[in-house]
């Protein structure tokens, strides 16, 4: 999936020379967190979200500091957050040239983003002007469609032994090799041995994705890497959760 396919559009947007005030009924009338800063020619210039208005002077929540502290910040930190916490136009709040993405970016590449940057939304710009922004919520929508898709009701088990065992081999924690999948009238039977215990919730977590599982049952085994002691997997969840063998 890319951008376009998540993407709210159109876009609420707010200019730069609009009153904080006005932005914020915006935002509550709209019930979004968020407004891109659109200048002349409908160009995207920043971004406005809650985030920057929870220290205003109007409620008394500007950061307030020690005189020492004060002194080691520095006047030009001290005047920039006055700034911020009095000013009464957008683009004296906003976060200028704000990272954007395309039409065509995966939706894997917005998520790193969002996750690099600590952002709950991005614009989607073309030609320098915003076309939708992806928020968090848009993610959780697409999530909603795509899990609530019926899987299919009858999968071969064969089929769905290699589904699972193909997915197993593209992951690099996956102890393919001391791990055996018994797959009979879609019920999954894990047998091997690990030797990290939270391999084991991933394991079923893997087993239960596969399209056509019924139930998942796990034998698997947990070797104590410190002692070489093997505990079954009641024995072996428990120890690992004390951190010593049984």
């Amino acid at each position: 999936m890319q951008a376009q396919d998540v993407m709210t559009k159109p876009v609420i947007s707010i200019g730069p020379d609009d009153t904080v005030a006005r932005a914020i009924r915006m935002m509550l009338q709209n019930h979004i967190s968020g407004l891109p800063v659109v200048g002349s020619g409908g160009r995207l210039v920043g971004m406005v979200t809650e985030g920057d208005f929870l220290r205003r002077v109007e409620t008394a929540t500007q950061r307030k500091r020690p005189r020492w502290l004060e002194f080691l910040a520095g006047g030009g930190q001290l005047a920039s957050e006055y700034v911020r916490t009095h000013a009464r136009r957008i683009s004296d709040v906003m976060t200028a040239e704000p990272v954007t993405v395309a039409e065509d970016t995966p939706l894997e590449d917005v998520v790193t983003l969002m996750e690099k940057r600590r952002i709950k939304r991005v614009p989607v710009v073309k030609d320098g002007k915003v076309v939708g922004i992806v928020s968090r919520a848009n993610l959780l929508h697409a999530l909603a469609s795509v899990a609530g898709e019926a899987a299919p009701s009858k999968v071969e088990d064969q089929v769905i032994r290699n589904w699972l065992m193909a997915e197993l081999e593209q992951q690099s924690w996956a102890p393919s090799a001391t791990v055996e999948v018994v797959v009979r009238d879609g019920v999954v039977d894990l047998w091997g041995t690990i030797t990290d215990e939270r391999t084991r919730q991933a394991l079923v977590v893997a087993a239960e994705n596969v399209p056509g599982v019924k139930r998942v049952n796990d034998h698997v085994a947990w070797i104590d890497p410190t002692t070489g002691m093997l505990f079954q997997p009641s024995e072996g969840a428990a120890a690992a959760e004390s951190g010593r063998p049984g």
